[in-house]
Parts: C-alpha cells; structure tokens; sequence
C-alpha cells in the first residue's frame, strides 16, 4: 500500500460526493451497530449519501483513520469536512444541529 496513493483516493471519495460515509457493510445491511445508527439517522433525514464499505478494501479502512486521525468507523463527510463517528452523529442528531449542518448550502458553512 502507497500512504500517498490510498491518500488521494479517500480525498477524492470524501468529495465524491456532498455527503459521504466510510462504514462497516452497506446501507441496507451494515454490519455494526454504529454505522447502522449513522444510516438510520441520514434514513430519518431522507439525506442521501453515498455509503463506502470500508470492508471491502483494507487499505481503505487503515487509510481512512489516518486521514481524519479518527480511529474508528463509522466516519461521517459532509461536503468534504469530517464530521465525526456515531457518538457525535447520535448527538448531532439529537440537537438538531446534524439536520442543521445537512440543510446548509455549499460555501456557507461557518468555521
């Protein structure tokens, strides 16, 4: 495995797309029960995503962990920003602030 080579694909995975989430199993059927409270929750939302199954690649899923320096899957993108794992997910969810976050338009996200 190239550092730089599995690098430069999840840069282009985490902006493939608004919404991105590097998780065990698929969607429809995740295989651990935190990446399946973070699709439940983009579900609840009606928010599509695209979903990476981080099982399949395991350069992927070492490589993804360095990326965001966030050891654990599931890890939520949202236009090219890491958001954060089920916990925050769950919390961001809870507050309103997730649904927040989703319903901004590109480029006007406050940092």
């Amino acid at each position: 495995m190239s550092d730089a080579s599995t690098h430069d694909r999840i840069d282009a995975l985490v902006r493939s797309d608004d919404v991105v989430l590097f998780m065990k199993g698929t969607r429809d059927f995740p295989q651990c029960g935190f990446s399946a409270v973070v699709v439940k929750a983009l579900k609840l939302l009606d928010q599509p995503f695209t979903e990476i199954n981080v099982l399949e690649d395991p350069d992927i899923r070492e490589g993804v962990k360095a990326y965001a320096n966030w050891q654990t899957i599931p890890q939520l993108y949202v236009r090219g920003e890491f958001v954060g794992g089920c916990d925050i997910v769950r919390e961001m969810y809870e507050s309103g602030e997730l649904q927040t976050l989703l319903a901004q338009k590109e480029g006007s996200a406050q940092s």
